[in-house]
């Protein structure tokens, strides 16, 4: 197949006067190695982890439009933490898919020529992905490009949930802001696997969201009665283990203590120690960017908070259980794993200040796509 020399990508560039530029820039198209094929991107999500390297720190409430570009100021408190990037004109985008528009001389990427493919890698904001064959993935018959735009993060960060609850000897978890693309995929995993889940969210919608797809614990953060309700759940459950997508405010810290509390319900004596009950508490996201709130005097000292990463996470676990689970979502990817996206958008569309408020707010029920054929 015939492929130009150059496409369309999408860059993001910090100065150290603490402006981030984001732009549309014109690329070559590198020639495949060996064991490598082109990709001709046609769907790629718009994801949190994307949104965290596409504006950092910059304050995109006052995002304008100049000269094409789409400039935002950098607080001064953070352009220190950005050092190490300053000046570089970095490409966005952790996943996408599309169809192998030119291989490599090995069977392997011969074989993916005319494919439709998954792949994962960084820079998939762009009209043409030069990629290894090592992380794509050929998606199943009649599935498009759009079934497999999000393949990886959402899917293998769901089912990293549940293995990691059996590789640290839990039985059951908590997620929060549950009724998110990632956490609606969660539900239906430990729906089929039969592993007791509960779900913190943050209105009735969006409870309704969890319930109509078969959910049985599910608890409002808004509602007035929420500790009880979820400490009632924790000590049904037997939950100890819980992932929190928003990072700061207090939410970490009552679930520890709901944690505690369902154990202390049980103890057979008091220890000013707390409860031997060890409760793990992992954060994965930052939707509240302020300060993690804890109250240390509610959970005793058993206990353990920790970042959770996807890749490290996959490192970790070794090759095996990395092809299960790719295996898994390829088997599921229009059920389990199925995505749903409210607005699809061109790479121009994704500089357009007003369109760049729709996909920060990062809304649930309101998942973005990009295009890039659509320029």
């Amino acid at each position: 197949m015939d492929t130009p020399t150059t496409g369309l990508e999408l860059r993001s560039l910090a100065t150290e006067d603490g402006v981030l530029e984001v732009s549309l820039v014109q690329v070559p198209i590198g020639e495949p190695a060996d064991n490598e094929v082109v990709v001709k991107v046609q769907a790629t999500p718009i994801n949190p982890s994307d949104l965290g390297l596409l504006f950092g720190p910059a304050t995109v409430a006052e995002a304008k439009s100049n000269g094409g570009k789409l400039i935002l100021p950098i607080p001064p408190q953070f352009v220190r933490a950005l050092t190490a990037r300053l000046g570089q004109s970095l490409p966005v985008g952790n996943e996408g898919a599309g169809v192998v528009v030119k291989a490599g001389s090995s069977p392997e990427a011969q074989a993916l020529l005319g494919k439709t493919v998954t792949m994962i890698g960084g820079a998939m904001y762009t009209q043409y992905r030069t990629i290894k064959v090592a992380d794509v993935m050929v998606l199943p018959d009649g599935a498009t490009a759009v079934d497999g735009a999000s393949c990886f993060v959402n899917p293998l960060t769901a089912l990293a949930f549940v293995e990691t609850m059996r590789m640290e000897g839990h039985t059951a978890l908590i997620h929060t802001a549950a009724a998110s693309n990632l956490g609606q995929m969660l539900n239906k995993i430990c729906i089929k696997d039969g592993v007791a889940l509960v779900n913190i969210v943050r209105s009735a919608e969006q409870a309704k969201i969890l319930t109509d797809i078969g959910a049985k614990y599910v608890v409002d953060s808004t509602d007035p009665d929420f500790m009880a309700k979820l400490i009632a759940a924790v000590d049904e459950t037997g939950a100890t283990l819980a992932f929190d997508a928003l990072g700061g405010g207090k939410l970490g810290g009552q679930i520890i203590t709901a944690i505690e509390a369902a154990a202390n319900s049980k103890a057979g004596a008091y220890s000013r120690y707390g409860s031997t009950q060890f409760k793990q508490l992992y954060i994965y996201g930052g939707l509240d960017t302020g300060p993690t709130i804890l109250n240390r005097g509610g959970f005793g000292f058993s206990w353990s908070i920790g970042g959770f990463l996807l890749t490290p996470f996959l490192q970790k676990a070794g090759m095996e259980v990395n092809m299960r689970l790719r295996k898994r979502v390829m088997d599921e990817l229009k059920t389990t794993f199925a995505s749903h996206y409210s607005h699809t958008i061109s790479l121009s569309d994704a500089l357009n200040p007003d369109v760049v408020a729709g996909y920060n707010k990062k809304a649930t029920g309101e998942k973005y796509l990009i295009d890039p054929s659509l320029g």
